[in-house]
């Protein structure tokens, strides 16, 4: 099933079904009214969803719409809960170098994970406002699910079992502002503005083959002002699978229905004293930190800027026929004055 929330005059957006293909959408108020409606009540109201999108896509619903992905909020336009890991630990690696800091072997056991602001989700194809480029604005494509209630302590197997939806991010970061944060020991704040995420959020069970093992394995596409930038495979070198980060966060909490749980920036580990730019042969990246610390490490400099005002990005997923599953993440950064 594929789920979208539609801009209206509320906070929280039209709850619609969407077709497959992402060319029809239905609402359904007789069922839920918004998203986290039907999170909240998805043991009763999943199965009657489902029932509209089979007939969705069958073409037998005289009610559907055309489906417009820059009608989107993202699919919870706020949420109870936003907490971010770090799932592939090549790219926390990465950073760390960047910013002059050793990596504890512990990382590798023990997920990274930050509490972002889910009170101010950015639309997919809305602009990431920032106040200046000196901040150092950056992406980063990641992958994250959507939780159901989830007790305290669960096992990270039964985790797995909580997964209602999945979902693109782009993490918005200010890396320029991370390292003084992060020195006063306190966590991420101020750097870490709203993020955004993918029009459509999906289903476990329309992954197929691909949602294994709490790991999507298919390639994140990133396009950096109109230019392939990043190719990686989101389930290739993801240290801990979603089971483990949602473990991971309910360890000493439950966690409530449209608990929203990421992966971190989707990483592919590389041969770093190489260029694995796409252009040079590589998968690429999914955040501009990352080439820039493959630029350090080759270079002795960084070279790649990080964005600036007017500058674009879209990520998206494709399946093996080249369809979009999740819509696109397709945005530009704009002055907030």
């Amino acid at each position: 099933m594929k789920l979208a929330s539609l801009k209206n005059q509320t906070r929280d957006g039209q709850l619609v079904v969407v077709s497959r293909d992402l060319q029809h959408c239905v609402a359904i108020p007789q069922i839920a009214h918004t998203m986290q409606q039907l999170l909240d009540n998805w043991q009763q109201l999943a199965s009657k969803a489902e029932q509209v999108y089979q007939a969705l896509n069958q073409g037998s619903l005289s009610d559907a719409q055309p489906f417009e992905q820059a009608a989107c909020e993202s699919p919870l336009p706020r949420a109870y809960q936003w907490a971010d890991g770090s799932a592939y630990v090549n790219h926390v690696e990465l950073v760390r170098k960047a910013r002059n800091a050793e990596m504890p072997a512990s990382f590798w056991t023990d997920p990274l994970m930050y509490q972002g602001g889910s009170d101010d989700f950015i639309g997919p194809r809305d602009p990431i406002v920032a106040i200046t480029p000196e901040h150092g604005i950056d992406f980063e494509g990641e992958i994250a699910v959507i939780t159901d209630d989830v007790p305290m302590g669960i096992s990270a197997d039964a985790a797995l079992d909580k997964v209602r939806l999945l979902m693109l991010v782009n993490d918005v970061s200010l890396r320029g502002l991370i390292p003084n944060e992060l020195s006063k020991g306190f966590g991420f704040f101020q750097s870490k503005p709203a993020s955004s995420f993918s029009p459509v959020a999906v289903t476990p069970d329309e992954l197929g083959q691909h949602w294994q093992a709490g790991r999507l394995h298919l390639p994140l596409l990133s396009t950096y002002n109109g230019e392939a930038f990043g190719k990686p495979n989101a389930g290739i070198d993801m240290t801990f699978n979603f089971g483990q980060l949602i473990a991971h966060a309910a360890a000493t909490r439950n966690l409530g229905a449209g608990a929203i749980i990421g992966s971190g920036t989707v990483s592919n580990k590389q041969g770093t004293d190489y260029g694995t730019a796409i252009a040079e042969g590589g998968v690429g990246y999914s955040c501009i930190a990352e080439i820039r610390m493959i630029e350090t490490i080759r270079d002795g400099k960084p070279t790649t800027r990080f964005m600036q005002f007017g500058d674009t990005i879209r990520l998206e997923m494709l399946d093996p026929q080249g369809q979009s599953i999740f819509g696109a993440i397709d945005q530009q950064v704009t002055a907030s004055h």
